[in-house]
């Protein structure tokens, strides 16, 4: 079997390989990718070092050229690499499909964004002097992605860091790999010169930790846990670097007495359970008020009883596996941790037997929770969510803020004055009305607030406030 090789200096190398395995069907061996040294980290960055000058300043419609060639070739294979993302991560084949085409939509922006870089040119206090206030190029930048998502988050941060002017050294989560060396091969061939764009993939304790080391990156941004997201930060102090993080949420859901019922419960099962609940945005506290709460129920297990949990290319599943054994274990510690804590399972639950062996899991659904238990305040990432009934409104939402988390934040309801409160007062970076919360645009700013995020917003304009560095300039007349 071919092995896929990591990407230095404009070369492709590396034998040592490790298995890529379908979730859906362990037998199956996705393909076998490189698995990178810190020896090979070191090149990588090194390589990304000498490609900055020319690179920084290089023309803007060279730049456009490319990541519009990216976006073109991403859009026309969005079939091909929606089944490899499916393969490998798990996600339903029309799920799949639809990240891709994220994916081809952020290289299509960031490829008009490369031509209206521009600055402001102010006066001075000062009579006869000039002012030029100019964004450059931050350096080079290391990128750190999750497997939750494996086209659409590294294309998100791929595609302005080359826009304005950045190198690369890349480390795509170790459990999928190959949506993001098919992204690194599509932009090496778009015409990218040798060393802008590295890709070295393998184990965290190896290449990120070789990364989090060098006094080179002048920024890293990273998204994937707690735990590491707070090692990329105290590592960073030390080396003065610009860092950028994403960390995860424990995000609510409430739903409130004069809420359209079907409406709600469509938001929560997406925000729930869609993408096996294995989304930062996913709604894991469902915060339900008492006079809908009964019939919110009896719906949402209703609902829940007609999802499909199935091989993620199979027609007509709704719910993919999960991505492998250690976060299925993690889901099922958690079912149990919820059953001991007094919370009700009202459904789901059990590990599940299908045509191929997999790592499947019924959507879970507790009742009787209480927003001190521990699967209500830490995330699971997994098909589970949990009923907390509350009085009304004002309760709600101060349990929805109730949390170290704060990225997205929803709510279901007619009322145009709670809907108007509530989005000037949940505590989060992303407020959604009767809308699922997970599930944003590629134009405007992600990101959130509290344990959920650090640093500058990703996505949209608001990228350049991350991948840029500004510079004002003075001249006298």
């Amino acid at each position: 079997m071919t092995i896929y090789q990591n990407l230095i200096a404009g070369e492709w190398t590396g034998a040592d390989a490790v298995e890529n395995i379908n979730p859906s069907d362990t037998k199956e061996v996705v393909g076998l990718y490189a698995s990178g040294s810190a020896a090979d980290t070191r090149n990588a960055i090194a390589a990304a070092k000498a490609a900055f000058p020319a690179w920084s300043r290089s023309g803007i419609w060279e730049r456009h050229v490319i990541l519009k060639k990216a976006g073109d070739e991403i859009m026309a294979r969005k079939d091909e690499l929606g089944a490899l993302l499916a393969r490998e991560e798990g996600k339903t084949l029309p799920e799949a499909i639809g990240e891709t085409i994220r994916a081809s939509q952020i290289f299509e922006f960031f490829a008009g964004e490369a031509l209206r870089l521009a600055g402001e040119v102010v006066p001075s206090v000062r009579p006869n002097i000039g002012v030029e206030i100019t964004r450059e190029p931050l350096g080079v930048i290391g990128i750190i992605t999750p497997w939750n998502f494996p086209i659409a988050i590294p294309a998100w941060k791929i595609a302005p860091a080359l826009c304005y002017g950045n190198t690369i050294v890349f480390k795509p989560a170790e459990l999928v790999p190959g949506c993001s060396w098919a992204i690194v091969d599509i932009l090496n061939r778009a015409g990218l010169p040798k060393g802008v764009l590295n890709l070295v993939m393998g184990k965290g304790s190896i290449v990120g930790q070789t990364m989090l080391d060098s006094p080179d990156l002048a920024g890293i941004t990273f998204t994937g846990s707690v735990g590491t997201g707070k090692r990329v930060a105290v590592s960073s102090i030390e080396h003065n670097r610009k860092i950028q993080l994403e960390m995860g949420g424990k995000n609510p859901m409430v739903v409130l007495d004069d809420a359209d019922l079907s409406v709600a419960v469509e938001a929560a099962a997406n925000s729930a359970f869609f993408s096996t609940g294995q989304r930062c945005t996913a709604s894991s506290r469902l915060i339900v008020t008492e006079g809908i709460h009964d019939r919110f129920v009896a719906a949402m297990t209703e609902k829940l009883k007609t999802l499909n949990v199935d091989h993620a290319l199979k027609t007509g599943t709704h719910i993919g596996p999960v991505v492998d054994e250690r976060q299925l274990k993690t889901d099922t510690d958690y079912i149990e941790i919820g059953k001991k804590e007094g919370a009700k399972l009202a459904f789901g639950g059990e590990l599940i037997s299908r045509d191929t062996p997999g790592f499947y899991l019924q959507p879970t659904l507790f009742t009787e929770a209480t927003n001190q238990m521990r699967i209500s305040r830490e995330e699971i990432f997994g098909p589970v969510a949990s009923v907390i009934r509350v009085k009304d409104y004002d309760e709600a939402l101060a349990v929805a803020n109730d949390t170290p988390f704060g990225l997205s934040s929803g709510i279901a309801t007619t009322s145009l004055k709670h809907a108007t409160h509530f989005k000037r007062n949940a505590e989060a970076g992303m407020v959604m009305v009767n809308l699922p919360t997970a599930g944003v645009d590629f134009h405007v700013p992600f990101g959130g607030r509290k344990g959920s995020s650090y640093g500058s917003r990703e996505q949209g304009k608001y990228a350049a406030e991350f991948f840029t560095t500004v510079k004002t300039a003075y001249t006298l007349a």
